[in-house]
């Protein structure tokens, strides 16, 4: 059984295996910023954080590309999906967090909640085929490919990064606080 706490967010388990921990500490950071961005308008998720311009809808659509790009492109070997398969990402490197302005709340959190749907997906098949130790589909250009394991913690690493500036761009917003 699944512990939530107060904001919703699941429990990472206390006595789970490698795979499980690592999921639960994933999930959990998901529904982190999830929780940061909750009920926030167009307004609220263009605001940024002087002097960064980081807004949460810019995290919304980059943790949609690194959740596609991680688990969907580099691990599964898929083509990218839309709306990153249209990219120029050498001439715009920050397309992901720029583009977020033209998108709305219900785009991004769609655009996002789509691309972690995929990403489970990709996950549990991967697992139902191999353990953490199996390599990615893609390989880098000097012929290495990482590890689920080494993704897993990648995304972990990404998401508590994120949901850092996530917590102090919500405090400047409306004053919410909170881990």
């Amino acid at each position: 059984m699944t512990t939530v706490d107060d904001q919703g967010r699941p429990e990472p388990p206390f006595d789970g295996d490698e795979a499980g921990t690592l999921l639960g500490f994933l999930d959990f950071h998901r529904a982190t910023l999830a929780w940061k961005c909750a009920g926030l308008d167009e307004a609220g998720l263009r605001a940024t954080h002087p002097p960064a311009t980081m807004t949460l809808g810019g995290l919304l659509k980059h943790l949609a590309y690194v959740e596609d790009h991680w688990f969907s492109h580099v691990l599964a070997g898929r083509d990218r999906m839309p709306p990153f398969d249209a990219v120029d990402w050498a001439a715009t490197p920050d397309w992901d967090w720029d583009s977020a302005a033209e998108d709305t709340p219900e785009q991004l959190r769609a655009l996002w909640e789509t691309a972690v749907e995929r990403s489970r997906a990709v996950v549990t098949a991967a697992l139902a085929s191999g353990d953490l130790a199996q390599p990615a589909q893609r390989t880098r250009r000097d012929g290495s490919a990482p590890s689920l394991r080494w993704i897993l913690v990648h995304l972990v690493e990404e998401y508590s990064r994120h949901n850092g500036h996530a917590d102090l761009i919500r405090e400047a917003i409306d004053g919410s606080t909170g881990e």
